[in-house]
């Protein structure tokens, strides 16, 4: 287990609050004349991240990356790693990377428009799809997405917003969200306790200081912590104050556990309503249900799970502390209800949440199930 303290020489540097929307920098070891960045729009205007990796190949199939709320394209490329989109490039893919408007690359959790994952659905993850299909022609297009970039790829999926996909790898969560009960209790709590006072969970210490409002929980998320590091503190062992947590420890390298500031942000409140909603229906619903423009979403994802045409992989740690079994509950109900659709379940063992991607092992032990899904529907 990682237990030393951090040294201000190994972490990164101090990041002020951005109020512009300017993408932060990826952190990567490719070749920067492989690194297209593109500058892209979503559907209602809201600067988004693209990011191309040139595979060497003008043939190759293309895998678009999607990661989860509060992290970045950077999940995908640690440098301290072997990440997924080496795997992606030495087994003969074309890696692109979308940073959604809940990306700590962008400065929407804790300023700017608020949204509601009815926008990522509708307008980021369709218009994503579209461009890089615009530009690789007849070549298979397949998705990676992890967590809420997963969940919010359901619902864009059941609209029929995103069809002929060539396959999907869903991890940590997808179209069944299940959330401890003290987790799911904490989150309700802190929407109402705390909305008046914040409106956004911040992920390090030293960018608060000691004497802010944010203080009281970062102490508690300390409670009973066996790491000394604030970061991971709040993450580990409290997944934004929610008693949660979102990787094993030990699964992290050194590095890695040095980044967690970097790899993910702050978690926005104004967003904890649609979480809650989601969450108890036990599917992914649509928010807006009596604005127009949000009516190409189904009310109810499960209910539109038919429209889903393209195989899915469902993956999951054993030890997701998150989501728990909400992958095996996904494969299982949707055996049932819908069992003419290609659905797939693959348990990491060992494995949590994060690890899954940022953790020192993951090439080894979780890249070769994507990777064999991938091959095997080409």
């Amino acid at each position: 287990m990682i237990l030393r303290t951090t040294t201000a020489r190994t972490r990164p540097a101090l990041r002020k609050v951005r109020t512009t929307t300017a993408l932060r920098p990826l952190h990567h070891r490719l070749d920067p004349a492989r690194v297209e960045e593109i500058d892209f729009r979503a559907g209602d205007g809201v600067r988004l991240g693209l990011t191309r990796v040139d595979s060497g190949a003008a043939d190759r199939p293309a895998v678009l990356l999607l990661h989860g709320h509060t992290a970045s394209a950077d999940m995908f490329l640690q440098p301290e790693t072997r990440n997924l989109v080496d795997v992606l490039l030495d087994g003969g893919y074309e890696p692109w990377l979308l940073d959604w408007r809940g990306s700590c690359r962008l400065p929407y959790n804790e300023t700017g428009q608020k949204y509601t994952y009815d926008d990522v659905a509708l307008y980021d993850i369709p218009e994503a799809v579209s461009y890089v299909r615009g530009r690789i022609g007849d070549r298979p297009l397949f998705v990676v997405a992890h967590c809420i970039g997963s969940l919010t790829l359901s619902l864009s999926m059941t609209a029929g917003l995103v069809p002929g996909l060539a396959g999907v790898v869903s991890q940590g969560v997808f179209l069944t969200p299940k959330l401890a009960g003290r987790t799911s209790l904490r989150m309700s709590l802190a929407g109402e306790l705390l909305k008046n006072r914040i409106d956004h969970i911040p992920v390090d210490f030293r960018r608060v200081g000691l004497w802010s409002k944010y203080t009281p929980l970062f102490a508690l998320a300390s409670r009973k912590a066996s790491c000394p590091d604030p970061t991971c503190q709040i993450l580990h062992n409290s997944a934004w104050g929610t008693g949660a947590s979102l990787f094993v420890h030990e699964n992290l390298s050194e590095a890695t556990h040095n980044r967690l500031a970097e790899l993910l942000g702050p978690a926005p409140l104004w967003i904890l309503p649609h979480l809650r909603r989601i969450e108890l229906a036990r599917t992914v619903v649509r928010w807006h249900d009596g604005d127009h423009r949000y009516g190409a979403l189904p009310p109810n994802a499960l209910d539109a799970a038919a429209r889903i045409d393209t195989p899915v992989l469902l993956l999951a740690g054993s030890e997701n502390g998150l989501w728990l079994d909400s992958q095996k509950l996904c494969h299982d109900v949707l055996a049932r209800r819908q069992p003419q659709l290609d659905v797939a379940y693959t348990e990491i063992p060992g494995y949590g949440h994060l690890d899954t991607f940022l953790g020192r092992g993951a090439a080894l032990d979780v890249f070769g199930h994507i990777l064999d899904f991938l091959g095997e529907r080409q």
